[in-house]
């Protein structure tokens, strides 16, 4: 089994939970491989160019996936089991489903027509710590991907946080409900779930049926 984690939007591989959970799996004995979404282009990032790159790897190695997905990574993540039998099992933390219509209402439909036709928008970036501009056509991109469309039965741990500021709870409680091969645990947190990390780890290593009692 291959272990492979998604880092979410705007971030990077040197996140705090990305972080803890390699060295969790490391602990393990499973190497938990963590690519760079950015790929030195953030400009011109999209879920499509995620997907893209994540369907590489697995070219490169046709053994069973395990994918945990942070964010726009769980996101990515669906999407990669959804078009991949050798994705064998997902854990999503905190997915950005629906993640087009509350981010159209955080940013008012004054500020999407400026991004549309300016053709770029300012983004805060956490790996780099100061804004970088973002393509339209990530905006443009995402519209294509129609969650309902996501129905290949992958076993899968859905784990998000009351508190979710950017992406409600109530989101994963959807996606759930009309797809019985998921599992969501509710978390006491927020979108960064940082207080939350050795209970996601005691959830993930279950799922993963690496406990031995």
């Amino acid at each position: 089994m291959n272990y492979l984690y998604l880092h979410g939007f705007a971030s990077g591989p040197s996140s705090v939970k990305l972080l803890y959970l390699r060295e969790c799996f490391a602990a393990d004995g499973i190497a938990l491989q963590t690519p760079d979404l950015n790929q030195n282009d953030f400009f011109n990032l999209t879920l499509t160019r995620q997907i893209q790159q994540c369907e590489a790897l697995f070219a490169a190695n046709p053994q069973p996936w395990t994918i945990v997905g942070s964010s726009l990574g769980g996101l990515t993540a669906a999407w990669l089991g959804q078009r991949n039998a050798t994705v064998a099992r997902l854990i999503l933390l905190a997915p950005a489903f629906e993640f087009l219509p509350y981010w159209q209402q955080q940013l008012g439909a004054e500020q999407l027509t400026q991004w549309q036709q300016t053709g770029q928008i300012e983004v805060y970036h956490h790996a780099v710590q100061r804004s970088l501009p973002l393509s339209y056509q990530f905006w443009l991109d995402a519209q294509r991907y129609k969650e309902v469309d996501i129905n290949r039965a992958v076993p899968t741990l859905i784990l998000h946080g009351t508190e979710d500021e950017v992406i409600p709870v109530e989101a994963s409680r959807r996606y759930a409900a009309q797809r019985p091969w998921s599992t969501l645990v509710e978390l006491q947190c927020d979108h960064g779930m940082i207080n939350n990390l050795p209970q996601i780890w005691e959830q993930t290593r279950r799922f993963c049926g690496l406990l031995t009692a």
